[in-house]
């Protein structure tokens, strides 16, 4: 929060709020999940990204079919999948930082572009027949990274094209279309390599790319002025892990996230096996199964709105664990092709509900300087948990069973819904994250340079001895926030001499990190500051001093100069 202790709510305000959470307009977002097909950005956008997702699924179908055919060992065929994956892990944290910093806009164009002209090296240097194993991995490798760049200045422009309200529904509708590419694209994929080879997958891919390209090239999105320079890369990502850190909302759903694809990876994992050892089929019967979990998928998605409203966010997602578990045993007990496709349906439902809410969450759990950063560690911790996962629940199929494996992963998803009783996730529309906007840059007697600091500041409360207790509470949540938004050293301290005298003290490295710092407060913030306000009881506001630190003995000597200003203590840090 801003060092203003004493900055009152505004009537715009309070009518945010009203709009944020009144019942009607949350009834709006959750009556249908189509509902953001309506802003022509998302609608168009959809739709690209969903041509460019069947590129994608038919690109790797190609690449994984090419492998088989230019290497002789199966671990090369496997790295192909990791290829891709792989640099989600690697760069996410950087290309959220990159997208917070950035316009999103610029950044999904310069990533569909790389993708783009990699794709087309790929699809010519198959058609001259100069590709080998190491250098399809590396193109691969590098359509990965095109993907690990685009995915969080994707995921949080969604923010910008549609209302706060239809959020999840948009979000729930990135996931119908990446399944339904994923349900038919590797079944086309094998069609068209089937007929007309592998050159053909990856031109269809290349060619995907277009429509989302010309999209984005036509989109305007409200430009940001920034006031302030740009964080740097590393700076930014040291902000980024500091906010998910100090943000128990993110952290609960970091942790659930993690849990979730630990566990629920093991559909993915052992379908092949499942398919050939369980049920006693061939690849017809892993297409059929395939395309259950994807067709589950889909339902779950269609039914997200009506289940939204049903449950809260906690409910559905300890039920969507719940849900996942019984499949998966009930996958581990079946000998029959019908019954397994029946529990890889509610598999495939529960999947999307609970990730859909995993994303909707961490959205509305982050400001929107920082959401790009906050979507990537959740897509890290997601990802680090499917791919610890895979290689767990394939070492246990390998020596105990698939079956054992798959009831394994079932007990671990239960433990998943359990940490709700300790970790539950927030509702959807608890807070409202818009910037507080009461915070003045304050005028100073001394020249500085933005670079200028550290910059220390103390604020002075008079505290009332039996209001002691919920003070020393209060300013516990200060001291997280403070921390969160970029504060270092915070520390409370009280007078020996005037016990009711307490003293808040930070600082920050620089003027410009100061300044920044302020102005990352949120409306749902400015709730903690009016409590301190509260308990303040001395005649005036609160007391702020704003210094720098010097060295001694660093400059040559000189008659010192009088600054009668620069001692006064600002009673007003709006304008002090």
């Amino acid at each position: 929060m801003p060092d203003d202790p004493n900055a009152q709510p505004t009537a715009d305000v309070a009518a945010a709020d009203v709009a944020a959470t009144g019942d009607g307009a949350v009834d709006e977002g959750l009556s249908s999940p189509f509902v953001p097909l309506r802003q022509p950005i998302f609608r168009a956008v959809w739709f690209a990204s969903l041509a460019s997702n069947f590129g994608g699924m038919i690109q790797s179908v190609g690449a994984a079919w090419l492998m088989t055919s230019i290497a002789s060992s199966a671990d090369m065929v496997a790295l192909v999948q990791a290829s891709t994956t792989l640099p989600i892990m690697m760069f996410s944290l950087a290309a959220g930082a990159i997208s917070d910093n950035f316009d999103r806009r610029k950044i999904m164009l310069t990533a569909q572009g790389f993708m783009f002209t990699v794709s087309v090296a790929l699809a010519v240097s198959a058609w001259f027949g100069v590709i080998t194993p190491w250098l399809l991995l590396g193109l691969t490798f590098l359509i990965g990274c095109g993907t690990a760049l685009n995915g969080p200045a994707w995921q949080s422009s969604v923010g910008e094209m549609v209302p706060r309200r239809d959020l999840p529904a948009a979000i729930t509708l990135n996931s119908v279309g990446f399944n339904i590419a994923r349900s038919v694209g590797p079944a086309l994929g094998g069609f068209i390599v089937a007929a007309a080879g592998v050159v053909a997958s990856f031109t269809v891919n290349a060619l995907s790319y277009i429509g989302l390209v010309t999209v984005l090239a036509r989109w305007n999105p409200p430009k940001i002025e920034r006031v302030l320079p740009r964080e740097t890369l590393g700076i930014a990502m040291s902000a980024g892990i500091r906010y998910v850190a100090m943000s128990p909302n993110i952290r609960s759903v970091l942790l659930r996230g993690a849990a979730f694809g630990f566990g629920a990876i093991a559909v993915q994992a052992l379908l092949p096996l499942v398919a050939r050892d369980l049920v006693k089929g061939g690849p017809l019967t892993f297409g059929l199964l395939l395309g259950a979990f994807g067709a589950g998928a889909v339902g779950g998605a269609l039914l997200s709105a009506r289940v939204r409203r049903a449950l809260t966010t906690e409910t559905l997602v300890r039920a969507s664990f719940a849900a996942f578990s019984a499949a998966v045993i009930l996958a581990g007990l079946s000998v029959y092709t019908v019954t397994t496709m029946a529990a890889l349906l509610i598999a495939g439902a529960s999947w999307v509900l609970a990730l859909s809410t995993f994303n909707a969450t961490v959205q509305l759990s982050a400001p929107r300087w920082v959401v790009g950063r906050a979507l990537a560690l959740y897509q890290m911790a997601t990802f680090g948990g499917m791919a610890l996962g895979s290689w767990v629940w394939g070492y246990i199929a390998l020596h105990f069973g698939t079956d054992r494996a798959l009831h394994c992963a079932g007990a671990v998803l239960l433990v998943g819904a359990a940490l709700g009783l300790r970790y539950a996730l927030p509702p959807l529309e608890q807070l409202n994250l818009d910037p507080l906007s009461r915070w003045q840059v304050p005028k100073v007697a001394v020249d500085i340079e933005p670079r200028s600091g550290p910059i220390i500041v103390t604020i002075e409360y008079i505290i009332r001895e039996e209001d002691i207790v919920p003070f020393l509470n209060v300013m516990a949540e200060r001291r997280r926030i403070r921390r969160r938004d970029g504060a270092r050293h915070w520390a409370l301290l009280r007078d020996l001499t005037d016990p009711r005298l307490w003293i808040e003290r930070y600082d920050s490295p620089t003027w410009v990190e100061y300044i920044r710092q302020n102005q990352r407060v949120t409306q749902a913030d400015a709730m903690i500051g009016d409590r301190v306000r509260a308990l303040h009881q001395g005649p005036n506001p609160p007391v702020v001093h704003r210094v720098i630190e010097r060295q001694t003995g660093s400059l040559p000597f000189a008659q010192p100069q009088p600054v009668p200003d620069a001692a006064t203590p600002a009673t007003d840090p709006r304008i002090g």
